[in-house]
This record gives C-alpha cells, structure tokens and sequence, in this order.
C-alpha cells in the first residue's frame, strides 16, 4: 500500500472515530435542571395539586434556578423513575415527599449515590440518608386536632357525659400519621385512662389516608357502638369528610371531627357546623422553606431556617395553626384560599 493512501485511511479513521464520540456525547441527556421536586399523589390530599406544586414552582423561578415539579400518583415504581429522569437531566437537589418508607429510601439511595443531595419534604423518611427534612411540627399538629375535639366537646355540653370517641388516622406506613396519632393521643389517651372520654368499640383504625376506606370504617364504627359515637378524630379533611357523608347517610347529628390541610370542602363543612376545626399548614410557607433550601445548595450557601433535628435529620419545622368558625378568614388573608372557593352555593350564607 502507498504511504499516502495508508495515511488517508488511518486520518478517515480517526474522523470516524471522532464522530462516534460525538455522537455519543450528543446522545447523553444535556444537564437542563438543577432541581426537582417529587410529590406523592392527588388522593390522599387536595393539597399537592392545588398548593404544593404551584408554589414549589414558583419559587424555583424567583430564584432563577431550573426545576422541574412532578407527581407520581401514589404509584412508588412512578416516583422512582421520575427520580432517575431528574438525575438524567442534571439535577443536583431532590425535594422528596415519599409515598412509603421503602421505596423513599430507595429513591434516596439512587440520588445521593448519583451525587445529589435529598431534602425530604413533608414527611421524612427515617433512618435515609437525606441532608434535611422540611416539614411542620407533626406531633403539634396532632395535638391541635385532639385538643379541638376537647374544646368542641366541651362547646356542646358532652365533655361531661363520657363521650364515646372515634380515632381515623392516617396511613400507618406514613411516618407523618404516626406522629400525628402520637400529638392527638397525648391528649386522649389520659382523658381514656380516667374514664372521661370512652373509645369506641373497634374505634381506632388505620385508613392509608383514603376517604373510600375511612368511610367504610367509620360505617362499621357506627354499626359496631349502635350508632352512638359523640366526636371522632379524623386525620385530615379527607377523612372528617368520609365521617360527615357516613353521618349523613345514617341519619346522624354533627358531632365534633377534626381534621387537617384546610382543604375548601374541609372550611365548608366548619363553617356549616359538621366540622369542629382543620390544622392551617400554611404550603406557601413549607414549600418556600423547601425551595430556599434546595436553592442554597445549588447555590453552594448556608441552608436557611434550620432550627432542630427530627431521627438525627436536620430539619426546618414550621408552626401550624387551628382553623375554626372563629378564625376561617386568616385563610383569605393569607391567599392559602380564596373567597370564593369557601362561600359559593349554600355555603355563601355562612360567610357574613
């Protein structure tokens, strides 16, 4: 073979090996988020939809940083590969709001070992190795409920009657439920231990956070105390509505229910007396809190708002508050709601 042409192959090589390489490199997905944030479902609360993923994004957009905002609707295999899809794109923060334990910890496993940090968001996944957890104070926000239920016993002369209470929790695979249940049984638990206030029978049960179940349980509370059950905790809105149509449906009176995420459906009912009081977690507030964390790690600064450890997690936790009758329009003042999604239809006479 001619010298020339030995090097006209060997340079025709060498071409063709740099546009495999380019190729290659074009075929990776380029880095077009520094952020993500994952949320769990659209059936355990309307909050994710209406609140959480508006204001996580935002957020990111005031602060100038890339993100993206997605749900996995309560599928765990979903959130996982919405988490690979971040990484693939660049992200360097993961807000996580897990739908169980297992899969949180593995959806954290994969991040942290990709190089990105996790803030577990809402609900914290205990023992993973997340860099911060954003959330409220969930055993106050318990014992609000349970004190509400007090205060609404004693508003209709039942206190001192022995009320026979009802517990709906949460989803016991959700370490927010657990502490919940943990706030709301500080202040039962003593009232059932002195023989002021009596369980019902079959009256303490985990519903996965789902109204359908809670209402089947709470038919099967009535049905198993006679349909004499004075006042029930009910974990969230969700479930207090669950209670209110179970009450309906049986031909039953208001009695005092709790509940939690003050949803509008959740402010009707108070305002329309089936319901005693919803927990006000203020989601511009936590997701705010979330979206400076996330962007002062993507920004190399100091996380802001720490202020304690939850299962050795450093942790920002934000104060709740009890919505009532009395106090309904701080939620308007506020803009967590609008006026108009609270007092239309039949509701508006309650709103004076």
């Amino acid at each position: 073979m001619k010298k020339s042409t030995r090097w006209m192959t060997a340079a025709a090589a060498a071409a063709i090996l740099v546009g495999l390489v380019a190729a290659a490199a074009s075929a990776r997905p380029a880095a077009s988020i520094q952020a993500c944030a994952l949320l769990p479902d659209t059936k355990s609360s309307t909050r994710y939809t209406l609140f959480d993923a508006p204001y996580l994004t935002a957020a990111f957009r005031k602060a100038g940083v890339s993100a993206t905002v997605l749900n996995a609707h309560a599928d765990p295999q979903k959130q996982k590969s919405q988490a690979q899809q971040c990484l693939a794109q660049g992200a360097k923060v993961i807000l996580l709001d897990q739908l169980d334990p297992a899969s949180g910890a593995s959806i954290t496993n994969l991040a942290v070992s990709g190089g990105a940090k996790v803030i577990d968001y809402d609900r914290l996944v205990v023992g993973s190795k997340a860099a911060y957890y954003v959330s409220f104070d969930n055993v106050k926000v318990g014992k609000l409920q349970g004190q509400g239920l007090v205060a609404a016993l004693k508003a209709n002369g039942k206190y001192s009657q022995h009320p026979v209470v009802s517990e709906l929790n949460g989803d016991i695979k959700d370490n927010n439920a657990k502490l919940f249940k943990q706030g709301y049984d500080s202040v039962l638990n003593p009232l059932y231990k002195k023989g002021t206030f009596k369980k019902a029978t079959a009256g303490d049960q985990w519903t996965q956070w789902d109204p359908i179940k809670g209402r089947q349980i709470f038919d099967q509370i009535l049905a198993r105390n006679g349909n004499k059950v004075d006042a029930s905790i009910a974990a969230n809105d969700g479930l207090a509505g669950a209670v209110i149509a179970s009450l309906k449906a049986h031909g039953q009176q208001p009695i005092p229910v709790t509940g939690q995420d003050a949803t509008p459906t959740g402010v009707q009912f108070i305002l329309a007396g089936w319901q005693s009081g919803t927990v006000y977690k203020s989601v511009r507030k936590e997701a705010n809190a979330a979206a400076a964390a996330a962007v002062a790690i993507v920004k190399g600064k100091k996380v802001p708002g720490v202020n304690g450890k939850v299962s050795g997690t450093k942790s920002i936790l934000l104060t709740p508050v009890w919505i009532t009758k009395h106090n309904y329009k701080l939620l308007f003042s506020e803009g967590f709601l609008k006026k108009g999604q609270v007092c239309n239809g039949t509701y508006s006479q309650y709103c004076k």
